[in-house]
């Protein structure tokens, strides 16, 4: 039996043959030709080992959600790339009860992902400065002249016009969103200065505003939306990436009968301020209510809202209690208790256990002096502010009897901003992980020491840069009000290890209104993604990813400069073997072929 002879691909002296048994073999390999094929195949490997290994360190890095979050961190800081046609623009104006500031976000294109949430983030100026101006007074004080509310204003949105690049001003939505100070204004002043808004606005500047981008907020969103801005710097509206991340089994509202999902655990947070203190968290379970009369009580403060851009989509439905508590907030809470004191004379002061040893005071109230002297008594103080929470026996209620959804201990995590990191970071230097034992040791220490020294302290600037007098003074009462607040009004246990003290995450102050423009432009990806199919609709090829487009191009390209090579090489041995042809036959088994015969 022959042998079957295979060339055709490759240069002439590449014969390859198979023997009657079936065995291939390489004939007439020249060292050069071993070279060359040995090239082929590094190079044939190389792009295999190079596609699948930068392949998966792009999907590792699309995976990992803690380096992504910690670029983020680095990448928020430079200035926002205002040339960048894909970049999206948000403006939303905070009128307070003392001034009024705008804040304006940008965010790239949605990812497409409709379970995604849009990465908005601060814009930030030339010189890397959030983009952010506050004017005084605030807008409540136009109550009697509505008609000037649109110049009080102007300024504020001058300065997001100067910034917002101006082809992007018709599709910037601009939110203008009232808190405090007008929600105690009569309903009529309130509609008159909003109408002057709605009015006015649209004249001089062509930021997308409509009738529903101006109004006055409750208390109760107010919290949502600092829960909602919170909750997305710490990432945790993300997906479960990490065997080892916190997560927790939610009931979606409205979907009680249906199966428990699983998703990440979100933090609570607790606000304590000079007047109020306000408490939100998340309640994934169903709620039970031991009468209808608290049942009442709870729906005005239980939000369940969907943060999602498909409102068919449960993923991103939250269940959320908000409650704010006027009077207990440090400042109000101290008038409060000196409101029942008596210590009419320098020679018969009230003994405080609040205030630091031997330290006296004197204050002005209802018109007369009140004369204290401290006697640094924690454990005393705390007992004597103990009654002033107001608690009731009624099961799940926190201060002065209000409703309060229980609370997951082990599986939850909170943090606490403002008084609580004052009291915990000023003077006794403990901000962070709140841990009750020591901070009650630390509030003992600093009650019971000897006003003189505590002076002396301040005065060598043991204490942090922004702690004054006014701290220093109170400080001892400040932390009994907090541990009473957070143990005996909210019913933290003295074990609880999961509260963080915090004045910024991650660096940098989270306003509630990053949470406001989260939740009202949260059906814009939508819009995107629709946008999306429609392109590719037209051009499938434009949904490939570049990453994919130029491995496949580098791969074709290695392919024709190979075929080339291979071909010019064939050539160049046809060509030096032409005049020994006759032998080439013979090596194939072949008849000789003799040369034509004369005409």
């Amino acid at each position: 039996m022959g042998r079957i002879g295979i060339s055709c691909l490759f240069p002439a002296s590449w014969h390859f043959s198979i023997s009657p048994v079936g065995c291939p073999r390489i004939l007439n390999t020249s060292l050069r030709q071993v070279i060359v094929l040995s090239i082929l195949a590094a190079a044939v490997s190389l792009l295999y080992l190079s596609v699948v290994i930068i392949r998966s360190k792009y999907g590792w890095l699309s995976k990992d959600k803690k380096f992504q979050r910690y670029l983020a961190r680095v990448t928020d800081v430079e200035a926002t790339d205002t040339n960048n046609p894909n970049v999206n623009y948000g403006i939303v104006v905070d009128c307070g009860s003392s001034g009024s500031r705008i804040f304006v976000y940008c965010w790239p294109r949605h990812n497409g992902n409709p379970h995604d949430l849009l990465d908005i983030r601060q814009m930030r100026d030339k010189n890397r400065k959030p983009v952010v101006m506050k004017i005084k007074p605030g807008i409540s004080e136009f109550a009697t002249s509505p008609e000037k509310v649109s110049d009080y204003i102007s300024p504020l949105l001058n300065f997001a016009a100067e910034h917002v690049p101006r082809a992007k001003h018709k599709e910037t939505p601009l939110y203008i969103l009232c808190t405090a100070g007008m929600r105690v204004l009569p309903e009529s002043q309130q509609k008159a200065i909003l109408e002057d808004l709605l009015t006015d606005i649209p004249v001089h500047f062509d930021f997308l505003f409509s009738d529903s981008h101006a109004e006055v907020i409750s208390g109760k969103q107010e919290g949502v939306y600092a829960w909602i801005g919170i909750n997305f710097v710490l990432g945790r509206f993300e997906h479960i990436e990490e065997d080892d991340e916190a997560v927790v089994e939610v009931n979606i509202p409205g979907s009680e009968s249906s199966e428990a999902i699983v998703r990440k655990r979100t933090a609570g947070i607790l606000d304590m301020g000079g007047v109020s203190t306000q408490i939100a968290y998340e309640v994934p379970k169903t709620v039970s209510f031991a009468s209808s009369q608290q049942e009442e009580v709870a729906k005005n403060l239980l939000a369940e809202f969907n943060l999602g851009c498909d409102v068919h989509q449960t993923e991103h439905v939250y269940r959320v209690y908000v409650a704010t508590f006027l009077g207990f907030g440090g400042n109000a809470a101290r008038q409060r208790l000196l409101g029942k004191q008596t210590g009419l004379t320098p020679e018969a002061p009230f003994l405080d256990p609040c205030l630091p040893l031997d330290i006296k005071d004197e204050i002005q109230q209802n018109g007369q002096t009140l004369y204290l002297r401290g006697t640094g008594d924690f454990d005393l103080c705390r007992e004597t502010l103990q009654p002033f929470m107001n608690k009731t026996n009624e099961t799940q209620t926190s201060l002065n009897g209000v409703y309060q959804p229980p609370i997951h201990f082990q599986n939850s995590e909170f943090y606490g901003f403002s008084e609580f990191y004052y009291c915990t970071e000023d003077v006794l230097r403990m901000g962070g992980d709140y841990n009750a034992a020591k901070f009650t040791k630390a509030a003992k220490d600093y009650c019971a020491t000897k006003w003189s020294i505590l002076r002396e302290r301040f005065d060598r600037g043991l204490y942090a840069s922004h702690a004054d007098l006014h701290r220093l003074k109170y400080q001892c009462f400040k932390s009994a009000w907090m541990y009473e607040v957070f143990h005996r009004g909210f019913s933290f246990p003295v074990t609880y290890k999961n509260l963080k003290t915090a004045l910024q995450v991650y660096d940098k102050e989270v306003q509630w209104t990053l949470g406001a423009i989260l939740y009202r432009t949260r059906f814009l990806p939508l819009r995107d993604i629709r946008q999306e199919v429609f392109r590719a609709g037209h051009g499938h090829w434009r949904g490939v990813s570049f990453v994919y487009n130029h491995y496949l191009f580098s791969g074709c390209f290695l392919v024709v400069l190979l075929s080339i090579l291979l071909y010019l090489l064939r050539l160049r041995r046809i060509h030096r073997r032409a005049p020994r042809t006759g032998s080439l036959w013979m090596e194939e088994g072949l008849p000789s072929q003799k040369g034509p015969g004369p005409l």
